[in-house]
């Protein structure tokens, strides 16, 4: 995973909790263009499983991940 990365685009999912993370994610990197990196940002403690498991089901990278207290982030690079 690489440390420096800037974001195309952010979702906030934030008080959100299953499914509305994973959905919000998909939406958001539909729109970011291929190669770019989309910074989603939750709180829902199943989302660290969740996100990873769809980027590698769907096939799109996790450049970085980071946790925060209760914040997680990753940023994901849309890879088709």
């Amino acid at each position: 995973m690489q440390q420096d990365v800037k974001p195309s685009a952010v979702v906030d999912c934030l008080g959100l909790y299953c499914p509305m993370p994973i959905a919000m994610t998909k939406d958001a990197i539909e729109k970011v263009g291929i190669g770019e990196v989309l910074l989603v940002e939750a709180d829902d403690p199943a989302a660290q499983e969740d996100i990873r498991r769809w980027a590698n089901r769907v096939g799109h990278e996790i450049v970085k991940f980071e946790k925060d207290g209760e914040v997680i982030r990753f940023s994901i690079r849309r890879m088709k």
